[in-house]
């Protein structure tokens, strides 16, 4: 042999080698098909858990009145001010005023009063 003829014998080898593939490459065999049936059965076994799930949701998730009821405000301030009741500003009025909210004094007659008369 030539030291020429060295890199010859040496690529034809590794042609040799790569035809020469084992018989069972590219089939999964029977551990495969054992795998994909396992996991075919699991996943009917969750589809039909799903299934009972589902069944026992209502059909709407409305509520009927129960607890308090969510407002969705319409402007940012309306987050950050506390929300205004009704009949809120009569009585901020009234508090201003407190001579408004006072019951008639027994001692005085209505001809010592000094402020308009009620209407």
């Amino acid at each position: 042999m030539t030291p020429a003829s060295i890199p010859g014998v040496l690529v034809e080898a590794v042609l040799a080698a790569e035809e020469q593939l084992p018989e069972d490459v590219g089939k999964s065999g029977p551990l495969g098909l054992f795998l994909l049936l396992v996991l075919l059965v699991v996943v009917g076994f969750l589809v039909r858990s799903m299934n009972r799930h589902i069944k026992g949701l209502p059909r709407s998730f409305d509520d009927a009145g129960d607890g308090p009821r969510v407002v969705v405000p319409d402007t940012p301030a309306e987050l950050v001010d506390e929300p205004r009741r009704p009949g809120q500003d009569l009585l901020d009025d009234l508090r201003r005023a407190p001579r408004a909210i006072e019951g008639p004094r027994p001692e005085r007659r209505d001809e010592d009063r000094t402020d308009p008369p009620a209407r």
